[in-house]
């Protein structure tokens, strides 16, 4: 995710930095598109509410708290990208691949939240298109796209794991950041053309990053508690006699 906002001097919105802020702030969306996004995510996330309890014991809870925490800490961290600005990590594809995409996404769901109410970081109004952008889109489609990956490759390869996070991460980043772009470009905030070349291209770049950190913690995982995975390897599951939920 990019940290550089853009401002309006006049008429028409002109830029005074190289790419826009993944996080909207309020004011920059129409009533119509708040509204759109903000059903979607109650949706989504109600549902999502409705399969992790019938999916998941009570013991996936306490991993549910650790991947916020950790999330919510590594979106802390930012890497440098080109154009004197930085980008962090957004966390949907990592959270989709350790606790599925029913779970991951209530997860996502809280760090947006706890970000908008108590550091100020997104708009109130909006948060309903910054849950949907920055967390929905990437949980769902990151899980969806490295579970496929992941299989065409091998179930219980380290290869099919470390392949599937890595695109499904990069690809869930560009979407999230194309679709904001199209979401204030519907609002009338930022001409089309203006807003995707500010957004997806340098979300292009950002996604490498997301990439590498997603890559890196799914081979430490790997290593370590190759159990903790959504769904883990058959070896994992045969030497743990308890896994965190049933999956």
């Amino acid at each position: 995710m990019a940290d550089l906002p853009f401002v309006l001097s006049g008429s028409p919105l002109y830029w005074t930095a190289p790419q826009l802020a993944m996080h909207i702030p309020d004011g920059f969306l129409s009533l119509p598109v708040m509204a759109v996004t903000w059903v979607v995510a109650i949706a989504l996330i109600a549902i999502s509410l409705q399969k992790a309890q019938e999916e998941y014991q009570e013991r996936i809870v306490p991993l549910m708290g650790v991947c916020a925490a950790f999330i919510f800490a590594a979106q802390m961290i930012n890497f440098p990208i080109p154009g004197g600005t930085s980008g962090h990590l957004l966390g949907g594809t990592l959270a989709g691949v350790l606790l599925g995409p029913w779970a991951g996404s209530l997860v996502m769901a809280c760090v947006f939240i706890v970000q908008g109410f108590v550091f100020q970081d997104g708009g109130i109004t909006v948060m309903g298109a910054n849950i949907f952008n920055m967390g929905l889109i990437g949980t769902f489609l990151g899980y969806y796209l490295f579970r496929a990956i992941r299989r065409a490759i091998g179930q219980d390869k380290l290869a099919g794991m470390v392949a599937g996070a890595a695109i499904a991460a990069w690809t869930s980043v560009v979407v999230a950041a194309t679709v904001c772009a199209f979401q204030l470009a519907i609002s009338g905030t930022v001409p089309l053309p203006v807003a995707l070349a500010a957004m997806t291209g340098w979300h292009v770049l950002i996604g490498i990053g997301e990439a590498l950190i997603t890559v890196a913690t799914v081979i430490f995982i790997w290593r370590t508690r190759p159990d903790l995975f959504y769904r883990p390897p058959h070896k994992a599951l045969s030497s743990t006699p308890q896994s965190l939920s049933t999956r």
